[in-house]
């Protein structure tokens, strides 16, 4: 591509032909304050933040939306440009509510932040502020509409990446607002949970739903036996919480550090990601073999569940029948272990830690328990166990680390790959491979299922047969390859989909404010686990091997089924 020269605040710099001012300003170290902005997508010019002087323009200019042209003279600091930007702020804030030191989102605000970084010390504005009824209806995420700022980057999120269109501007003018369809609950809209609106909110608006007290209730009640499971993500990622470099694997203090904070026992949910694919792997091969319903599609990211639910209730058939590692935990949990500890399953609290807001939903399903019990209690996002541990005074960093307990503790690599887009698929393929032949597969690593790429294919050969096996993540990715199999294609035999762009290392229940370097971190240090494992397939689990011999029987087999598999319906929502 060719380039251009600019001038920026008085020095020369090169810039790349067609690209907008904000990027050319970004490469070049020059900070430009956006609220709107989101790298990728055309850009709205909503917010005005991003304004610069460029000299010949009568007015400033939105960075964003602006390209470069040989020889521009641009100003980002100008008196005009930083009147302009601290001008919004005041008016932004004149509505936003001064609850600051009440907020979820108190240290971690972008509007706060401006508000410091601008000197924006008192009101100018005054007047009566606008007065919205939060939506507390969700089972995972919580609306206060009076701290919406109007960026509409939720908006954007939800059609855009997800292509759910769960919120939209409703009503016009001063009286506008991001609502759902008729303005009712968020329980009765088309969202499927994902919390990805949650991680571009630039203020409070959006929170996920909090069950923080409710665990510290249940860990000071010395008639509960409260018991914690967490995600493979999560040790990737929860580091970051306690200004450690992304990537950082805390697997050992995040483990010892439960622990401290009360849990009686803290088990892996890799362990039963790779039951999980002992039962998924074992599925594949019967449809495979008896000609059942192809392609199937993972089941283990349930706001994808929900928008099959909703959007394609027609191959709900192509659905696993398999739970989701969390849910095949609880269940285990409340069952086997119960039985094995003699316990009541009543008096057992599980505790889910996820990087997933869509969890919450999943748990509370009606379908995801027996004898009113539930499979898994609570679902605490990677953020609030971050909280949990700073208001019990534990920091991870100081502690030393602890292995997981047995026999839920033990896991392969194959099951830490869950957590990144890809890995339900390479974990599958490997164990499927000796499902169907008996034989290992030859090169475990699978590249062509690795990376941030939204969509990946590869056809692998396992015996006589050519699987197609194909990869997406978030959902409209997901709606692109459903609409293609509904059109007639036939060479996939397997999909995985993942709700969250680059998998569950970019939950919505993940720390906010992660670029994407730090995602790529994340990903990379669960390669480097399984890399530097010396277990990597999950038919070789020995504790996978022995649940089977001394409870489940086999895979698929009458326990295992009740116990492990589910069956989905459709769901009618407002749109």
């Amino acid at each position: 591509m060719s380039s251009v020269t600019i001038e920026v605040n008085g020095r020369k710099v090169e810039a790349k032909k067609g690209e907008t001012i904000l990027s050319a300003l970004r490469r070049a170290s020059v900070k430009v304050p956006t609220l709107c902005y989101l790298e990728g997508l055309a850009p709205s010019g909503a917010c005005r933040m991003c304004v610069v002087e460029v000299e010949g323009s009568a007015n400033l200019v939105p960075s964003c939306s602006f390209p470069v042209a040989e020889g521009m003279k641009i100003k980002s600091n100008s008196p005009a440009v930083m009147q302009a930007r601290r001008t919004i702020i005041e008016l932004l804030l004149s509505n936003h509510p001064d609850d600051c030191l009440y907020c979820i989102r108190g240290g971690n605000c972008t509007l706060a932040e401006l508000a410091q970084e601008h000197g924006v010390r008192a009101r100018r504005f005054r007047g009566a502020k606008n007065r919205r009824e939060k939506d507390m209806s969700g089972p995972s995420i919580q609306r206060d509409p009076e701290k919406c700022i109007l960026c509409g980057k939720c908006v954007r999120v939800c059609e855009e990446i997800q292509g759910v269109s769960a919120i939209d501007f409703v009503q016009r003018g001063s009286k506008s607002m991001v609502g759902t369809a008729f303005n009712k609950g968020l329980n009765v809209s088309s969202c499927i949970n994902c919390g990805q609106c949650i991680m571009v909110c630039p203020t409070g608006a959006l929170h996920e739903r909090s069950y923080v007290e409710e665990v510290m209730r249940s860990l000071n009640d010395p008639d509960k036996i409260v018991v914690a499971q967490h995600a493979p993500a999560v040790s990737v990622s929860i580091a970051e919480e306690f200004g450690m470099k992304p990537g950082t694997d805390f697997d050992g203090k995040m483990v010892a550090s439960l622990r401290r904070i009360g849990f009686d026992r803290v088990f892996d949910t890799s362990f039963t990601a790779d039951l999980t694919i002992m039962e998924e792997g074992s599925e594949l091969a019967h449809r495979v073999k008896t000609g059942g319903v192809l392609p199937m599609m993972t089941s283990c990211s349930p706001g994808w569940i929900k928008f099959v639910e909703q959007f394609y209730p027609e191959m709900l058939p192509n659905l696993s029948t398999c739970k989701s590692p969390q849910q095949m935990m609880g269940a285990i949990v409340k069952t086997f272990y119960a039985e094995r500890e003699k316990l009541d399953p009543k008096q057992i609290v599980s505790v889910s830690i996820m990087p997933c807001t869509a969890k919450k939903f999943e748990c509370a399903r009606p379908e995801m328990g027996r004898d009113y019990v539930q499979d898994v209690d609570y679902v605490l996002t990677t953020r609030e166990l971050a909280e949990l541990f700073r208001m019990t005074g534990v920091d991870p960093a100081t502690v030393e680390p602890e292995a997981a307990d047995t026999p839920f503790g033990e896991r392969s690599s194959a099951g830490k790959l869950f957590g990144a887009s890809g890995g339900v698929m390479e974990a599958a393929v490997r164990s499927a491979c000796f499902l169907l032949t008996g034989q290992e597969l030859a090169e475990l690593k699978i590249e062509d299922l690795r990376g941030l790429k939204g969509c990946k294919e590869v056809r692998v050969k396992i015996g006589d047969l050519e699987i197609g096996a194909a990869v997406v993540s978030n959902l409209l990715n997901a709606r692109k390859l459903l609409d293609e199999v509904k059109a007639g294609r036939k060479d996939i035999h397997f999909i995985e989909v993942m709700t969250c762009p680059g998998g569950c290392i970019n939950g919505g229940g993940q720390p906010i404010g992660a670029d994407i370097e730090a995602i790529k971190a994340r990903m990379k240090a669960l390669y480097q686990i399984d890399r530097d494992a010396t277990l990597r397939v999950s038919h070789k689990n020995k504790w996978v091997q022995r649940l089977y011999d001394e409870y489940l029987g086999k895979p698929l087999g009458e326990k295992s089924h009740k116990l492990l598999h589910t069956r989905y319906a459709k769901r009618d929502v407002m749109v």
